[in-house]
């Protein structure tokens, strides 16, 4: 599905693509730690939150050394098989997992642009699986751009853009706070609270 979001995002630095990337994997971040509940793997919920932590510490600690590499080797570890589960949960699952795995190499290869357009569409396209799974149908584009569930996904996407888009220089109060806000309202990008 088209974002027009993806055209704006052209115009932001670096560490504000990541920390455009970081808010999506946030907000997708209780769809993993449900799916780790409900099939007991609570030590893997909690590698996904330590290797976020460090994402929000490198955008956020000058001069912080962290060995990203390493990170997505473990993050490799706890992608779920969708063949191992026979139950919707595993999709967004995986879909978070794949998230933190675009967000990871974009900032190992620099190629931060290309990557968060990616991560904006995969949010999305999450709220479409569901609503498609839902429906038990495929849903059309018209349908889709007109549910409730993908209007608030493009909002905060949005709102996320606008809050970087007013600062030229990394500030590390807004990265901050863009992160403490997702973390408190703990609601996931479909509709998952998370009771952690």
């Amino acid at each position: 599905m088209r974002n027009p979001i993806h055209k704006r995002l052209e115009n932001l630095e670096v560490w504000q693509h990541v920390t455009f990337m970081a808010c999506l994997c946030e907000r997708m971040l209780p769809n993993f730690q449900l799916f780790c509940q409900m099939t007991q793997q609570d030590d893997k919920a909690k590698a996904y939150q330590n290797i976020l932590n460090l994402v929000w510490e490198y955008l956020t600690v000058k001069g912080a050394k962290i060995n990203f590499e390493n990170q997505l080797e473990k993050l490799e570890q706890i992608i779920p098989d969708v063949n191992d589960y026979t139950f919707y949960g595993v999709l967004p699952a995986i879909d978070a997992c794949e998230g933190l795995s675009e967000l990871l190499h974009a900032i190992i290869a620099g190629a931060t642009l290309e990557q968060a357009i990616k991560l904006s569409q995969l949010s999305l396209q999450t709220v479409s699986t569901l609503l498609e799974t839902k429906n038990d149908r495929e849903l059309t584009e018209n349908e889709l751009k007109e549910s409730e569930d993908i209007q608030q996904e493009l909002d905060v996407q949005w709102q996320i853009y606008r809050s970087l888009k007013e600062y030229d220089e990394r500030d590390i109060s807004l990265i901050l706070s863009l992160k403490s806000e997702l973390r408190e309202s703990g609601i996931s990008n479909i509709g998952i609270k998370n009771e952690q």
